[in-house]
């Protein structure tokens, strides 16, 4: 049942409960909010912060280093001075096209939050260039997309997701254009024009332009936007999921947020919750994801005891715009060249002007994503080059400028005319394929919690993603997941569900640390988190060995202990980058350690040490966490491949005599 109207403030306050100080406690649905367009609801005023240290001066470096974090900190650890209660139908994480969809059929049935960490078109979905690919084409056929997607995915797939997303497909589109997404028509027939790409037999890709992910996003805003049912709050970041026990069982009864611009703290009460937050890509040095890919869902999921799948399997995109460091300047995300400039003809070239893909694979620019990747790394690697080329100039430059206007754009910015030079391009990390393991209506293994889009591991990519199918799988689980989150809220009496509600009121919230952050602090930040992406630039790329590995599993697990002495220290401000930083090294060491588990090279997964593709190998990377942050073998609950009985993972100490790895909380002298 929806909750109705207002309600009361909570009789139950923070100056009541045990151990607590006095500071104010609201408890709202969201029929008692006004939704602004684009910003917060609720606006404060900041805390005031010390600015300076006063005194004599500190002689030892470290110790002033402390002194002044401390003086900087002012408290920031300390339980939140002011905080707020929502309480609501659904939550939902994420402002990309698996969150938007999810929000607006959820609405249909109930109060919807939907809260973002940045700004809310600033996702993976508005960056998406090639389209959402489904079967509209009376030549083409379900079951060669289902074969295109079985065979891309090197036979990993979950063959019922598959069957299920290629079946629902054409009408999550339809329905979409509907929304008011304007999609690139044939100018013949009218109907919508459909592109190739790699690794698909038939053109299905439908696309607006070179720009369709910022279509798709215009129109779903534009849709939650007006729906009375949807209170949309950005810059909110959230720290932890919460949990309380309904008949002996921990559920995912909302979650712990907090306002990114003032450091207050948001605690949601929901009936269901809903991650859509998106991938990892800033986990890696070069990338085409923006900023705000940080891993946020999948860190918070874990540490949940939720069940993760498949994370070795991290997509390449083959074809970046390559810049000189020069440049890039402030850019912190690689620009993506689409997979239909190849769709369309263009041809790969070394900087000898040598087409290569033919001696890599018989299907040659057309090869899935995989393929290509693997095969410029090598071609790279051969010839000692920092880059390939993209050609397309010998196509006519009418139908290079209407099909690919944003590319022609940007690369003119650089000095690059597509349809005169060859577009100079190299691999960046694009696509987490892996992520939260869910069923076939997006339920995780923690009751009431649900995952949609990138954050989700569904089974359809296997190992390796089919070009846009990312897209549709998002609009088809938001689609599947509401009937099912139904259906869990209709299973508990409304008794059962208040009192797990004032179970989660007992967890204290923490404030972040806003303008009381600085320099020297935001600096160190930003080296570890340069430290993290060199680590697996260098050790977890497109090909692995295990010594690099395990060379990578300790560096992160170095940086792991060092961040949670950062957290636990009270010395140190906490802003929202420290706790993504957290995430983004949780991140990093669930990919290594899913790749240290496969003995074979299978899709994105290519080791020097396992060559080949082994069919007793050919079964999903799970893993869990378990009480103080280990992993296991055996059960659904625990990591299923491999012999040993436990290894340390997240939040764990390392055996000190088999991994001497030095940690150390604060930076040395």
């Amino acid at each position: 049942m929806a909750v109705q109207g207002t309600v009361a403030r909570t009789s139950r306050t923070l100056a009541n409960a045990p151990g607590r100080n006095a500071r104010n406690d609201r408890a709202t649905t969201l029929g008692s909010m006004r939704c602004q367009r684009g910003r917060s609801i609720r606006t404060a005023t900041r805390r005031p912060v010390k600015d300076q240290i006063q005194g004599k001066r500190l002689r030892s470096p470290r110790t002033l280093f402390t002194a002044r974090f401390r003086a900087q900190a002012n408290g920031s650890m300390d339980a939140c001075e002011k905080e707020e209660t929502v309480k609501v139908d659904f939550l939902v994480v994420g402002t990309g096209i698996a969150g938007l969809s999810y929000a607006l059929e959820a609405a249909k049935h109930g109060s919807v939050l939907l809260v973002t960490k940045d700004k809310p078109h600033e996702c993976n979905t508005n960056y998406a260039q090639g389209g959402v690919c489904a079967v509209l084409d009376t030549e083409d056929s379900v079951e060669s997309h289902i074969n295109d997607t079985l065979v891309a995915g090197a036979y990993l797939c979950d063959q019922k997701v598959v069957e299920t997303v290629c079946q629902e497909g054409p009408a999550r589109v339809a329905h979409l254009a509907e929304l008011g997404a304007e999609f690139t028509k044939n100018a013949k027939t009218g109907d919508f024009h459909l592109a190739k790409e790699g690794g698909h037999s038939h053109p299905r890709i439908v696309h607006a332009a070179d720009t369709t992910g910022k279509e798709i996003e215009r129109a779903l805003l534009d849709s939650v936007y007006m729906h009375p049912n949807i209170v949309m709050r950005d810059h909110c970041f959230v720290l932890e999921l919460l949990l309380s026990k309904i008949e002996g069982k921990e559920h995912c009864v909302g979650a712990h947020i907090v306002e990114s611009m003032t450091g207050h703290a948001l605690r949601v009460l929901a009936k269901t919750t809903m991650l859509a937050t998106g991938g990892a890509g800033q986990v890696y040095l070069n990338t085409t994801n923006p900023a705000v890919a940080t891993g946020d869902g999948l860190a918070i999921a874990f540490r949940a005891k939720a069940e993760v799948a498949n994370m070795e399997f991290f997509q390449f995109h083959p074809t970046s715009l390559y810049l000189e460091p020069a440049q890039r300047q402030d850019m912190t995300k690689a620009f993506l060249i689409s997979e239909a400039v190849r769709g369309a003809g263009g041809r790969l070239l070394n900087l000898e002007g040598e087409q290569f893909m033919q001696g890599y694979d018989r299907r040659a620019e057309l090869a899935p994503r995989d393929v290509v990747a693997r095969s410029i790394d090598s071609e790279m690697r051969k010839h000692g080059q920092s880059h390939v080329l993209l050609d397309i100039s010998d196509q006519p430059s009418s139908e290079i400028l209407d099909h690919f206007p944003n590319i022609a754009a940007t690369c003119k910015v650089f000095g690059i005319d597509i349809t005169k030079d060859p577009i100079p391009v190299v691999p960046a990390a694009h696509y987490m394929c892996g992520g939260v393991k869910t069923g076939l209506d997006a339920q995780t293994n923690v009751p009431g919690l649900f995952a949609c889009g990138e954050v989700a591991c569904t089974g359809l990519h296997g190992a390796n993603r089919l070009a846009s199918n990312s897209l549709l799988e998002g609009l088809v689980f938001a689609h599947r997941a509401v009937s099912s989150a139904l259906e869990y809220s209709a299973a508990f009496e409304k008794d059962t569900v208040a009192r797990a509600w004032d179970s989660a009121m007992d967890v204290p919230l923490l404030s972040v640390s806003t303008s009381t952050v600085g320099e020297d602090f935001q600096a160190l930040l930003y080296e570890k988190k340069l430290e993290v992406q060199n680590v697996m630039w260098q050790n977890v790329g497109i090909v692995r060995t295990v010594a690099k590995l395990q060379v990578a599993r300790l560096q992160l697990a170095a940086l792991h202990e060092e961040i949670s002495c950062y957290l636990k220290d009270p010395a140190y401000p906490k802003p929202v980058e420290l706790f993504e930083l957290r995430n983004l090294v949780t991140c990093g060491q669930l990919i290594v350690w899913s790749a240290l588990k496969r003995k074979e090279s299978r899709g994105l997964h290519f080791c020097l040490d396992y060559e080949e593709q082994v069919e007793d190998e050919r079964r999903p990377t799970v893993i869990s966490a378990h009480r103080g942050g280990r992993v296991g073998k055996g059960s659904s609950a625990q990591m299923t491949q491999g012999k040993r009985k436990a290894h340390p993972i997240l939040g764990s100490r390392m055996n000190a005599e088999s991994h001497p790895v030095k940690t150390r909380c604060l930076p040395e002298e």
